[in-house]
Parts: structure tokens; sequence; C-alpha cells
């Protein structure tokens, strides 16, 4: 196990879960804000990692084995490498099944990457 921080991209909201941070135009981030929303856009900025990302995010029913997603370019202990650093920026979660590890993107995030960088509506 890693001893890396990570940061959610999600917090408890009492109604489930809510963005960690307000959508880029409502209002100056606070220091850990900007960490968070910095941490997943740094693992989103390296393109494996990104079509990792894309892989699992697009994949029937929602997760992907390791083993359908690692025709990527690389080699598979790259692949495992890219994989964590998505895991430990909040951008994707794992279970073990047996010998293969099954990734997912869960709704809440991807809503919450698109709330981050809403422009708001006009009036």
């Amino acid at each position: 196990m890693s001893n890396a921080k990570v940061l959610p991209l999600l917090e408890a909201d009492g109604q489930g879960v809510a963005p960690c941070c307000p959508p880029l135009t409502e209002r100056p981030m606070t220091a850990e804000e900007a960490e968070t929303a910095a941490r997943m856009f740094k693992a989103l900025g390296d393109p494996v990692r990104l079509r990792l990302f894309s892989a699992v995010a697009s994949h029937e029913g929602g997760e992907a084995c390791v083993c359908d997603i690692s025709d990527v370019g690389v080699s598979q202990p790259t692949v495992s490498h890219h994989l964590k650093k998505l895991r430990e920026a909040g951008l994707l979660t794992s279970e073990r099944r047996g010998t293969w590890v099954y990734y997912r993107v869960e709704p809440s995030v991807l809503a919450a990457m698109g709330k981050l960088l809403t422009m708001p509506a006009a009036a």
C-alpha cells in the first residue's frame, strides 16, 4: 500500500456526495480545493492515464477488468502504476476479484468533474 494522501474529488454532503470544489467561475478556490483539483488534473495530464480513464469510463457496464484495458502501448507494470495514480487522485475505485482487478469510475466523479468546469448560465 502507498503512503500517498488520497484527496477525494467528492465529499459527503448528507445527501450522498457533492463536488469538493465549486465551479471555477463561482469564486476563487481555497488552497485545499485547489490542491484537490490540481491532483485530479495532474493525474489526467498524462496521455496514458487519460486513455486508461477513458477506457474504464466508456467500458460496457461502467467497469473494466485490467485485462480489458491494458493495451495502451506500455508494459503491464506501467499500466498498474498509472491506474494506481488514478486511484490515488480519487478518479477510480478498484475491486479485486480472484486474480483480476476491476476498475470503476463512479458516475458522481464524472458529475463533479463536469460541475467544476461548468460555466454559469447566461442571464
